[in-house]
């Protein structure tokens, strides 16, 4: 993949949707605003990225490396029955990948999160906590 020359920039529509966890090696990460589900999303740093395919071969190692430790850490802290991953891109192209703790009786259980319903915002104090727990088990910068 030839680097585009801008720098790394989030799509404000994925910012939008929660608040950041940190910086991972390669990925950007954030918890999404959603009580419903825990849910966060990763986004690899590299400008241009629309598929997984478009990654360095270096670095798609690295991404399965990594949702592989924040699916681990979603299933630690929330305690999930199922894990859903996920790296659709259909509503925002720039490559990201979901990872979401499901439970049978979930708000979308056995369906699909994505357009399930209406989000609830996390309360102050839970996101917190979920903030909390993911940068304790994963140590993002």
């Amino acid at each position: 993949m030839t680097r585009d020359p801008d720098p790394f920039r989030l799509d404000p529509r994925l910012a939008a949707d929660g608040t950041a966890v940190g910086e991972l090696v390669l990925c950007h990460l954030y918890l999404v605003d959603d009580a419903r589900f825990f849910w966060v999303v990763l986004v690899p740093r590299r400008p241009g990225a629309v598929e997984i395919i478009d990654l360095d071969p270096a670095d798609r190692p690295r991404l399965m490396e990594e949702i592989a430790a924040v699916s681990q850490a979603v299933k630690a802290v929330s305690g999930c029955a199922k894990l859903n991953v996920a790296a659709l891109g259909n509503m925002v192209p720039q490559l990201h990948v979901h990872v979401i703790g499901r439970n049978p009786g979930d708000a979308a259980w056995p369906g699909p999160a994505f357009g399930a319903g209406i989000r609830e915002p996390l309360e102050p104090g839970a996101r917190a906590a979920r903030l909390a727990a993911l940068r304790d088990r994963l140590s993002p910068t």
